[in-house]
């Protein structure tokens, strides 16, 4: 995983994502990866269920000259 913290509180998943991390392009190159599980993945303690998760914002534009 990247930049993603999963914990369980009760029955509630708990998801932490720091915002101002960046990890470049996205394979497309049209968005800039924030955090991902890079693919499903159990939730801790229960792997009967999955999660998959991405978080991104789209790529600056270059701008003209």
């Amino acid at each position: 995983m990247k930049n993603v913290d999963l914990k369980i509180e009760g029955n509630k998943l708990i998801i932490a994502v720091n915002l101002e991390q960046q990890y470049g392009p996205s394979s497309s190159g049209k968005s800039i990866t924030i955090a991902s599980t890079e693919g499903n993945i159990a939730v801790p303690g229960r792997e009967d269920i999955k999660i998959g998760l991405n978080i991104y914002k789209p790529r600056p534009k270059s701008a003209s000259l």
